[in-house]
């Protein structure tokens, strides 16, 4: 418990801050959308590129592992996007919602635990998930996104405009980039790669008042939904993680251990970055954040309690 504790009061307190901000008129009504397209514009695109440029590739080929995460997280996702595009009757919408119900908090949250739970061993079963969520499925969701907000009929016109509009978007360019010069084998300079550094590192943070920002705006009665979400994020992408890599794939006791922790970690703060960069409605997608989070110490201290027997 106090691991988890330890993990997770960093987040409330960060989203606690943002949230005072505004209530005290420090910051004023547009900051939490300025705030978050610094985070998509230059923050997190520099996250993601670090993230692919400067990865061992032959220390995270771990295929088993990948196949375990990247099954469940991709049948969550894909699941709760038919689910909510029943009930909101929108690819763009319903692609943010199904992020919400799959984007673990690898990052900010899931890197910290497994170094506090598996010790040094636990940082490579973190990174390689993380690079699962912030680029293959956060990817996945900007595709859908992209392909939502299309009002061309013609197939060829409309297949050009979405590839036009991901050749424009940083979240896509980033990771693509980083990967490129992976190929190439030559480090980054030392002045470029602090100075990524430095923009990656504060990805985090300013996503997470961001999101206190926006909720105290009190976005009264337009968040249902989400405990559908966060009951999806804290108990179905779990169940379905240790399925698989317990039972079918059989994963090493460690990396079957990591999968089921982070799978059960809450949502990160990716969702909110799309829902605000796109202007679709963040009320769910804030809500789910904020519960889940709060959720994750309950669901998060159980499996710590299974794995330990």
């Amino acid at each position: 418990m106090a691991s988890v504790l330890n993990v997770i009061l960093p987040v409330f307190a960060l989203i606690l801050a943002g949230y005072l901000c505004r209530r005290a008129g420090i910051l004023g009504p547009s900051a939490a959308s300025e705030i978050n397209r610094l985070v998509v514009w230059l923050c997190l695109p520099a996250l993601l590129f670090e993230a692919t440029a400067t990865a061992v590739w032959a220390q995270i080929w771990q295929p088993q592992f990948i196949l375990a995460y990247s099954l469940g997280t991709l049948a969550v996702f894909l699941l709760t996007l038919f689910w909510r595009l029943r009930r909101v009757g929108n690819l763009a919408d319903a692609s943010i919602q199904g992020l919400s119900a799959s984007y673990a908090n690898t990052g900010y949250m899931g890197i910290p635990l497994c170094l506090l739970v598996f010790g040094d061993e636990g940082l490579q079963p973190a990174l390689i998930a993380s690079l699962i969520v912030i680029c293959v499925l956060f990817a996945l969701a900007v595709v859908c996104i992209e392909v939502a907000l299309q009002d061309e009929k013609n197939l060829p016109r409309a297949t050009a405009k979405v590839l036009l509009a991901l050749a424009k978007n940083p979240l896509v360019v980033a990771p693509l980039l980083g990967g490129l010069w992976a190929l190439g084998g030559q480090p980054l300079p030392a002045p470029l790669h602090r100075f990524i550094d430095l923009l990656a590192s504060a990805t985090a943070p300013c996503a997470l008042i961001s999101l206190g920002l926006f909720l105290a705006h009190k976005q009264v009665g337009r968040s249902e939904g989400s405990v559908g979400l966060v009951l999806i994020k804290l108990i179905a992408h779990p169940l379905i993680t240790w399925v698989l890599a317990f039972h079918v794939l059989q994963l090493p006791p460690m990396w079957a251990a990591a999968a089921l922790l982070l799978s059960a970690l809450p949502t990160g703060t990716g969702p909110y970055m799309l829902a605000e960069f796109y202007r679709r409605d963040a009320a769910v997608v804030s809500s789910t954040i904020l519960l889940s989070t709060l959720g994750s110490l309950l669901s998060l201290s159980l499996c710590l309690l299974l794995l330990e027997r």
